[in-house]
């Protein structure tokens, strides 16, 4: 047993990282599997000499390492009780481009999209595409030998290896590339460790009578994804072993090996030339599954870029996810299946355009689909999109029948698909099940889940026995049982029953020469871990009553809610995704600060801690610590894990514990504060920017506390109110929300609100009722904020209606509405009925507007270039396309979004000295950038309070509110 002292000294020596501490093993102890393995330690190295390190030691000491990038795996392949080696944060280079081989040599951490915005200004890309390209890395694409949904046209990672470069397990380094056999030979010879494998893989493939084995075993070789055991099936293609091909690679036999064979440091690809730009999607609808099967085999005759299916479980999850809902605008009815089958052209829209009309004209001669729409430009990379997700939106499933992935990557000949899936239907029936279809139909690969409950021992069972009905019904048709996501341990065990005992001998065999010491990702592929242990859930346990102060029935309870994060690390997308989702990831780079982590470590703590406060951990706090609340995970993350939500009620439970900080209850109880300070404002705003005031409060030195207006917005509201009396209020009456920052910091943009409304047509009333509760919320003072909540319901609920809305100034206060507020009042009928009616002002222009209430003639012809930074809540709560839509109202308004993601600032998260840096990071990452450079002629809309005062912090640029900007344009 290694002891934290030799841990310690291993992580002395390297550049990198070494983290054994609970947390981080606890985060590393899940991938996107079912899988839970507590490691040992977690290596984050900066260098191949780091890796050679960590894989001598491990030799040393008899452990395991597992290589990791993205952690996206979904057979338990970067699970491992040892040591977690992730390469994900310093393996990211681009080392070599060759425009005219058309060939990349890359380290093991780039990301698949972030290659190809590379590669497209030389008009290349790296063919194979999965759902997780925006996150999911090259180094695990080889070890996975990933295709995704291009694979039908561009081959799958495993055709696009040229050469590997690799530690062995014994330290050394050695390149796998092209050689002929002479060459081959010559490495037989020597005492080498990379000497052994080519001296044991000639000798093993040399045997004619292992290769009939292998030939009579291996799935049919018309099957391209296929990713059976170690791919020795393909290395018989080679003139050395009887077969045709000049040359041969080991690279190869990596790809696909799940870092069992050797560790890859730098993988050099072939890529393609772009394809083609005049694209037809044609979305066939079906009533029912197997008729939608037997229409792929008709369309694959068709040349067709992309034939992709998806169920109506993914259909279904897709209304309530606030991202992708605006993504199934395509559905017609409600189709049993859709397939998604894109034709294109390089000549012209014209060649694309007649591809698609002769394939819906042989889909209609045999009778197939009852609606086949055709789809253009954009609106394809939306559909797209929402393919992506089907693996995501499975997690959004409420309670705990899940979408098991045990039988999940089959593959067969696409001949045979129909026949497959119509006994695997029946064998469904058999079990009570009625199983989830998706993915990749045109390759013969369809992605299959049971719902199961694994907390149950009947669950579990049945996970096992549908796995086992499933290996030998693929055997039957002599299919792959993986054909992209591996074998894991999810199939291992399988694998002797798939290729027979004698080839799964001489794989063991294999691995030996490779990994004499059994260090490389023990328990995958070779003397695999059993299916059914060691699962993220325990089969029979007593499930923990956790109370919370917030209402989480919607998912049942809070850890139901942390649990449907399933790992698939959309929180692991860059910047140059788009979006916002993870901010704090995108700053550090850190797993800990995904979303993902702080979901797995609440429910880790939840599930085992045997505190009566299960909530009272340091991990929990360091995990949240850099979560700024955005909400992105509430509608970009698939699954809808909601950790803002989740961070709050920590927050709370945590605080009861420990107390609440002198700080902590500064900015909660700001707007009561500012009650007080308003009475002498000047006097105020002087004390509070003092930097001993400042450093007593923990706030950056170089921060300025905003100043507090001369007068409050209440105030000039009563004050003024009546000179609006006589006016004609043609629109009708509307409820504005006097929120607590524009009633103390931001009063003007509440006077340009209330005079833009009164001019062109609507009374304004502000009534008496609370602050929104936001900063009581951020900071975890949810009684508080429950006070607030339940006030306001009370005083809002009878007197807003659909004619008479509520309307709000600053995002994050009017949204409490709409959504914590439901998990807060008692009252939640009430609350659900209000939210209905309430509204962001941009909203509310773009309603107006659509009816013909508003309208350009009410502004002026004056030009004026607009840029838009939308506040995180607005993007995951509302829309930006309102604010853009209420600034276009002027003609000659030149108006644009920009693609920003999360300002930084978040309340008093960027006023917090020791969370400074961070903030202005978050900053740096997107928005900043791109303000400096806008002209100085251009405006800059900006709707959130912290977002405006972080962008003037950050580049010292006026941003204004989109009232104030759309007021000045009034005629």
């Amino acid at each position: 047993m290694l002891t934290s002292l030799e841990l310690q000294q291993l992580s002395q020596s390297l550049e990198g990282t070494l983290l054994y501490d609970e947390l981080h093993k606890t985060i590393y102890a899940t991938d996107a599997s079912a899988y839970r393995i507590m490691p040992l330690a977690v290596a984050i190295p900066k260098s191949e000499e780091d890796i050679v390190k960590i894989i001598r030691f491990a030799a040393k000491n008899k452990i395991s390492i597992t290589p990791r990038t993205a952690g996206t795996s979904l057979a338990g392949q970067t699970v491992g009780n040892g040591i977690i080696v992730d390469v994900s944060k310093h393996f990211t280079k681009i080392i070599a481009f060759d425009p005219i081989k058309k060939t990349v040599t890359v380290q093991p951490g780039v990301i698949r999209d972030e290659l190809n915005l590379f590669l497209k200004p030389h008009g290349l890309f790296f063919g194979p595409n999965t759902s997780t390209s925006n996150r999911c890395m090259i180094g695990g694409m080889v070890g996975n030998n990933s295709s995704g949904t291009t694979s039908i046209r561009y081959g799958v990672t495993r055709d696009k290896i040229v050469e590997l470069k690799a530690v062995l397990s014994d330290g050394s380094a050695t390149v796998f590339k092209d050689m002929t056999s002479e060459e081959f030979i010559e490495k037989t010879k020597g005492n080498t460790l990379e000497n052994t494998i080519y001296k044991t893989i000639y000798e093993e493939l040399s045997n004619t009578e292992n290769q009939r084995e292998i030939i009579k075993e291996f799935p049919k070789p018309e099957i391209h994804r296929r990713n059976t055991g170690y791919a020795i099936d393909l290395l018989l293609k080679s003139e050395l072993f009887s077969g045709t091909e000049k040359t041969i690679n080991l690279g190869k036999l990596l790809c696909g090996s799940e870092g069992t064979l050797a560790f890859t440091t730098e993988i050099t690809l072939k890529v393609d030339d772009l394809p083609p730009t005049n694209n037809v999607m044609v979305v066939a609808h079906f009533h029912t599954i197997q008729e939608s099967l037997e229409a792929v085999v008709t369309a694959m005759k068709h040349h067709l870029y992309t034939c992709e299916l998806m169920d109506d479980t993914i259909l279904n999850c897709t209304k309530t996810n606030r991202e992708q809902a605006k993504n199934r605008f395509f559905i017609q009815g409600e189709p049993k299946a859709v397939i998604m089958l894109e034709v294109a052209s390089h000549h012209s829209m014209e060649d694309a355009e007649r591809q698609a009309n002769a394939l819906i004209a042989d889909l209609e001669q045999h009778n197939f689909g009852y609606a086949l729409p055709k789809i253009y430009g954009s609106d394809i990379d939306k559909i797209n999109e929402l393919r992506k997700a089907g693996l995501g939106l499975l997690g959004s499933i409420v309670g705990d029948n899940k979408a098991a992935d045990s039988i999940e990557d089959t593959a067969v000949e696409l001949s045979d698909l129909p026949n497959y899936i119509a006994e695997f239907s029946a064998m469904m029936q058999r079990h009570g099940q009625s199983a989830i279809y998706y993915a990749h139909a045109g390759a013969g690969e369809i992605h299959l889940r049971p719902v199961l409950n694994l907390k149950t021992k009947e669950g579990l069972h049945q996970f096992r026995n549908i796995a086992t009905e499933v290996a030998i019904l693929v055997k039957k048709y002599r299919g792959s049982l993986s054909g992209e996501h591996g074998d894991g341990i999810v199939r291992g065990e399988f694998l002797p029953f798939m290729i027979g005992d004698k080839n799964y001998e001489l794989l063991k065999r294999i691995k030996n020469a490779f990994d004499p010491n059994t260090i490389l990702n023990v328990g995958k592929i070779v003397n695999a871990f059993k299916m059914d242990e060691n699962l993220r859930v325990e089969a029979g346990r007593v499930e923990p009553d956790i109370k919370t102060i917030q209402d989480f029935s919607d998912s049942m309870g809070i850890l139901r809610a942390a649990e449907k994060c399933n790992g698939s690390g959309d929180c692991r997308k860059l910047p140059s995704a788009g979006g916002t989702l993870c901010p704090s990831y995108r700053a550090t780079r850190n797993e800990k600060d995904t979303t993902r982590a702080r979901a797995n470590a609440l429910r880790e703590y939840l599930t085992h801690s045997e505190k009566d406060n299960k909530f009272n951990h340091e991990e929990l706090y360091k995990v949240f610590e850099l979560c700024v609340s955005c909400k992105a995970c509430a509608s970009e993350c698939p699954s809808n894990v909601d950790v803002a939500a989740l961070k709050s009620e920590f927050l709370y439970q945590y605080q009861k514990a420990k107390g609440f900080t002198l700080r902590n209850k500064i900015f909660a109880f700001n707007s009561k504060i500012n009650n007080l300070g308003s009475i002498f404002p000047s006097l105020t705003n002087f004390m509070v920017n003092l930097p001993l005031v400042k450093k007593s409060m923990g706030i950056a030195p170089k921060r300025e506390v905003p100043l507090l207006a001369p007068t409050t917005f209440r105030k000039w509201y009563e004050k003024n109110k009546s000179k609006a009396q006589n006016n004609s209020f043609a629109n009708g009456k509307v409820y504005l929300f006097c929120d607590e920052f524009t009633n103390f910091y931001d009063v003007s943009v509440g006077v340009d609100a209330y005079e833009l409304l009164t001019r062109i047509g609507y009374e304004v009333i502000v009534v008496d009722h609370e602050e929104s509760g936001r900063a009581f919320i951020s900071k975890g003072f949810l009684e508080e904020a429950k006070a607030i909540a339940n006030i306001n319901v009370a005083v809002f609920s009878t007197i807003i209606t659909a004619d008479c809305p509520l309307i709000g100034i600053e995002p994050s206060a009017i949204l409490t509405f709409r959504d914590e507020y439901i998990r807060l009042a008692d009252d939640k009928e009430n609350a659900e009925k209000l939210a209905q009616n309430v509204f962001t002002i941009e909203e509310f222009f773009k309603k107006e507007i659509a009816i013909g209430k508003i309208h350009s003639d009410q502004f002026s012809d004056v030009e004026k270039t607009i840029k838009i930074h939308g506040h995180c809540h607005q993007k995951s709560l509302s829309t930006i396309e309102a604010t853009f839509a209420m600034l276009n109202l002027p003609k000659n308004s030149l108006v644009t979004i920009y693609n920003s993601g999360c300002c930084g600032m978040a309340g008093s998260f960027g006023y917090e000295k020791e969370h400074y840096d961070i903030s202005m990071q978050m900053g740096e990452d997107t928005l900043f950038p791109k303000i400096r450079a806008t002209d100085a002629t251009v405006a800059i809309a900006a709707a959130g309070t912290s977002c405006r005062h972080q962008i003037f912090d950050g580049t010292n640029r006026k941003a204004l509110h989109p009232v104030t900007i759309l007021k000045s344009c009034l005629k």
